[in-house]
């Protein structure tokens, strides 16, 4: 039997980070009654003259209330709904990568290896989906209930999957999760908004973020220690949620603020419905879903020249043209409303978000093979290899947040970002064989630095630039556009690995047929290729994989384009005029 002492360790560290997570959130909130973020940077400035002392007072008055009049949580209760948040971040984040070591055990089980991509691009579909109606659904109602919501459907799809007797059921349980998560993460940070002043929410932001970028790593490493444990099975990769989602429940309700929702006593039902957009949403499912499954199979299961692969480009191209129409006819009642959809912050966010994001996730994928198949690391041990890539995301996550805090402004942080991502995905491509540690931990760290210090940029800005009521739109809108790139990168990436490979492999090692290498997992290579061949296949592995490393360059330069079109606002409780913000 395997032995409990590391999963014992797991869970212990997991306890520990988050309890680290409550003292910060204490010693966050003892600023409160400050006149701005202190953790070092100082207190109340009280001027010589009168006149400064009132207006510093004002301002720190004037952050105790939220533009709807209502207060802000106190100390005490913000510590459990900011805990509360990071542990359902936690929850979302481990569900994205937590079955990649899983799926061996899963497939032995239920006999249907045939259905393997569906259990991730299950829970990927309904997340992308759904987020833009999540958006609309938060501005109706009161959004710790509709949050509460968002987490029962789900923890209802991860007792689903739990208890699963066939794969299809497991299927089934994936999306109907992926349809929670999708709610859940927008939520999240909807919850911040309203429960500290504007030039605090980048800390908490930022702390959130970290926890999912945390979690996202941790996946792997946890599903691994559940599924090798014969007492646990594989089964705990989803039963693990719910005694969490109990905690996070019990935290938000009765210690999360109610706000938001007020167009729901005023809007009948029927205008709800047509405000909600369902022509719109009608047609973007399917175009969503039609995008995303031709991405997953193209190149892999199908040639991209094949009918069915063509059919659904051409249908998502089709109906997301029709989607994009809809929201220009429909005005104010679009999913995206003019308003929203024509900020220039809104528009740059998305698109900083979005390649910022999908590289994180490129490389949060293909960095753990590197590992498997040119070091021999087991999925644990390379998750492990990984760490100095998240641990600087997690720490220059929180760091990002707090000096935009102190400052009040986060697009230097943007700036930050795009020059770190695309240095450290630029070296990251010049991996060798015998590329040495210090080469592979500085590279990562430095990349990891990047995403960390400006990620939560792409949600500040919609926080600044939008009234409160748009708040909720505008996250959803950066969410759903960071990620369905996400998704579309990373099948972007395994399209171009894979033919680089097939190609590598002839110039490198003509005399064997390369899909043997396909065929067979990172770790594996050295097992089933004979010793002859190896060093050779290594080399073609490798170059396989630097230029893959290519396309999170192209992303980290591409996400410029998003920073120049932020405006240089302020976080520091100033009003925004956001008629003229766009």
């Amino acid at each position: 039997m395997v032995d409990l002492i590391p999963l014992a360790k797991d869970i212990f560290s997991l306890i520990g980070y988050l309890a680290v997570l409550i003292i910060y959130a204490f010693t966050l909130t003892v600023s409160q009654n400050d006149s701005y973020l202190g953790a070092g940077f100082g207190r109340l400035r009280i001027d010589s003259t009168t006149c400064s002392t009132k207006l510093v007072t004002a301002r720190s008055d004037r952050d105790q209330e939220q533009e709807d009049g209502s207060k802000y949580p106190d100390k005490l209760k913000l510590a459990f709904v900011v805990f509360a948040l990071n542990i359902s971040m936690f929850c979302v984040g481990l569900d994205n990568t937590i079955l990649s070591a899983a799926i061996p055990k899963i497939t032995d089980q239920f006999h249907a290896l045939d259905d393997v991509g569906w259990y991730a691009s299950s829970y990927l579909l309904t997340t992308c989906s759904f987020q833009l109606m999540w958006g609309k659904l938060f501005t109706f109602y009161p959004i710790k209930w509709t949050y509460l919501v968002a987490l029962f459907i789900f923890e209802l799809g991860s007792l689903i999957c739990g208890v699963a007797p066939t794969s299809t059921a497991l299927i089934i349980g994936r999306a109907i999760a992926g349809v929670g998560s999708s709610g859940v993460g927008s939520g999240a940070f909807l919850l911040v908004a309203y429960s500290v002043p504007p030039r605090q929410r980048p800390t908490l932001v930022g702390m959130i973020g970290g926890m999912y970028g945390f979690a996202s790593i941790a996946g792997p490493l946890m599903g691994g220690a559940f599924t090798d444990n014969e007492k646990l099975t594989w089964r705990w990769c989803f039963y693990i949620n719910l005694p969490l989602g109990l905690v996070t429940t019990i935290f938000i309700v009765l210690f999360a603020p109610a706000p938001g929702g007020n167009k729901s006593n005023t809007v009948s039902f029927m205008d709800q419905l047509k405000q909600i957009d369902l022509p719109g949403t009608t047609v973007m499912l399917p175009g969503v879903i039609c995008l995303l499954l031709a991405l997953q199979w193209g190149g892999t299961k199908y040639e991209w020249k094949d009918g069915r692969i063509i059919t659904l480009l051409v249908l998502a191209g089709v109906l997301l043209i029709g989607f994009i129409v809809i929201q220009i006819r429909s005005g104010e009642r679009a999913t995206v409303p003019p308003r929203v959809f024509g900020n220039r912050n809104i528009w740059g966010s998305a698109v900083f978000g979005a390649c910022v994001t999908g590289c994180f996730f490129l490389m949060l994928y293909y960095i753990p093979i590197w590992f498997q198949a040119i070091k021999g690391a087991s999925a644990i041990k390379s998750g492990l290899m990984n760490l100095p890539m998240v641990l600087s995301f997690v720490i220059f996550s929180f760091l990002g947040g707090s000096l935009t805090s102190v400052t009040g402004h986060y697009v230097q942080f943007a700036y930050l970002t795009v020059a770190f991502m695309a240095v450290g995905t630029g070296l990251l491509t010049t991996l060798e064989v015998d590329s040495s540690y210090p080469e592979w931990i500085g590279y990562q760290v430095l990349f990891g630095a990047g995403v960390g210090f400006g990620l939560q940029t792409a949600l500040t800005a919609p926080q600044t630039a939008l009234s409160l009521q748009d708040v909720p739109i505008g996250t959803a809108t950066i969410m759903f556009s960071e990620n369905l790139t996400a998704a579309i990168m990373v099948s972007v990436a395994q399209n171009v690995f894979t033919n680089q490979l097939m190609k590598n492999m002839s110039t490198y090692v003509s005399t064997m047929d390369p899909r043997i290498i396909l065929t067979v997992g990172a770790t594996q290579i050295k097992s089933q290729v004979g010793q002859e061949f190896y060093d050779a296949v290594l080399i073609a592995y490798n170059k396989s994989l630097t230029q893959t490393f290519y396309v999170g360059v192209a992303l980290s330069c591409c996400s410029v384009f998003g920073v120049v079109w932020l405006q240089w606002l302020s976080v520091k409780g100033k009003k925004i005029d956001t008629a003229h913000a766009a």
